[in-house]
């Protein structure tokens, strides 16, 4: 008799405990994903990815009450994550305190609700994530399981199956500033944006 497949879920959640690096379908793209509390996992997503010192990771979250004491809130960014989370758009906040090996080197982090079930499932179980699309730096965003082992391989302990993403990296906006401005254009219709933005 041939044994159950086992769960991705908790196969993630060991291999994040072990400070590995995990890949899993977002509402965007395909991200690399680790425990970002772990400044050797932070280290092992940079050299994966062969990503630039100087550009920060984003963190993921089931919901916005998770970030909580990780990040300043601003009424502003209070409106936007109300409105637009979970979805596609990444704020920038001031930091509240320095218990993450994230950020590396700034005093703002981006972070995000995302709207894909399978990965706010791994998500409500492990906590908030350090995340960062699923590709070489410079290359495309993987938008596949497929892409993900053709790029990475075996490097990657875990690779979490959820579709098909739209392929639009998140709109970022930067709420650390005033007035906050966008820093990325991306799926969120830019008038809607300033309404949310003026409040």
């Amino acid at each position: 008799m041939s044994s159950a497949p086992p769960d991705p879920i908790m196969a993630a959640l060991e291999a994040l405990r072990a400070g590995e690096v995990i890949a899993a379908a977002t509402d965007t793209v395909y991200g690399l994903l680790c425990d970002p509390a772990n400044t050797a996992a932070i280290d092992r997503v940079y050299a994966l990815k062969r990503r630039p010192r100087g550009l920060e990771l984003t963190l993921l979250a089931a919901a916005p009450a998770d970030l909580d004491g990780l990040v300043r809130w601003t009424p502003v960014a209070e409106r936007l994550g109300g409105e637009f989370w979970p979805g596609p758009l990444s704020l920038v906040m001031g930091i509240a305190q320095r218990r993450l090996a994230v950020p590396r080197h700034g005093a703002t982090l981006s972070v995000r609700v995302p709207a894909h079930r399978g990965l706010l499932e791994l998500l409500r179980q492990s906590g908030p994530l350090a995340s960062t699309s699923a590709n070489r730096h410079g290359g495309p965003a993987a938008t596949s399981s497929a892409a993900v082992h053709a790029e990475f391989g075996d490097e990657i302990a875990v690779v979490i199956e959820g579709g098909h993403p739209g392929g639009v990296a998140s709109t970022i906006i930067d709420c650390s500033v005033t007035p906050p401005h966008v820093l990325r254009d991306g799926p969120i219709d830019s008038r809607r944006l300033e309404i949310f933005m003026q409040g």
